[in-house]
């Protein structure tokens, strides 16, 4: 098991190896279908309020039922993998399979795909604080900053590699 704190570099990720189990702790944001697109938008413009280098997003909602992560290969979000980790975002969490094009898109860029437990009632018990900074005219699906200890995954894409 690797602990993990954000902000991540290059060298926290650099020997994670694929299956291998870890624990983020730190700053992370969300963002799903409504916020993602949005974000590449002011990543274009150069308007993203906050500093990405290193960050990490988890592909979920927060509601009051707490966060589970939702399909990344959705094209809302799968289509924002790639200009997100070129601005900064190492580490993407969420579920399911990404294209090739996606993989290729992490690797260029010295990101990773983590995968989490679809489980709100473990992930939501991690989330210290949070607070809406983006979006927030999308309800549940805005974007939050989270202060969260030990949100826990499994790496599924490292280094052309997948699960």
């Amino acid at each position: 098991m690797t602990d993990l704190t954000t902000p991540i570099t290059e060298e926290d990720i650099a020997n994670l190896k694929v299956g291998e189990q870890i624990n983020i702790s730190g700053t992370i944001y969300t963002g799903r279908d409504a916020a993602l697109p949005q974000l590449v938008e002011l990543i274009e413009k150069d308007e993203v309020p906050f500093d990405l280098k290193g960050s990490v997003i988890m592909h979920t909602a927060f509601s009051d039922a707490g966060i589970a992560p939702t399909t990344s290969s959705k094209v809302e979000i799968e289509s924002t993998i790639g200009p997100l980790s070129a601005a900064g975002v190492k580490i993407h969490i969420g579920k399911g399979m990404l294209s090739d094009e996606t993989v290729e898109a992490l690797y260029i860029n010295k990101s990773i795909f983590v995968i989490t437990p679809p489980v709100a009632a473990l992930l939501t018990n991690k989330v210290l604080e949070k607070r809406c900074v983006l979006f927030e005219n999308e309800g549940m699906e805005a974007m939050y900053e989270l202060k969260v200890e030990n949100i826990p995954g499994i790496v599924a894409i490292h280094d052309k590699k997948r699960i």
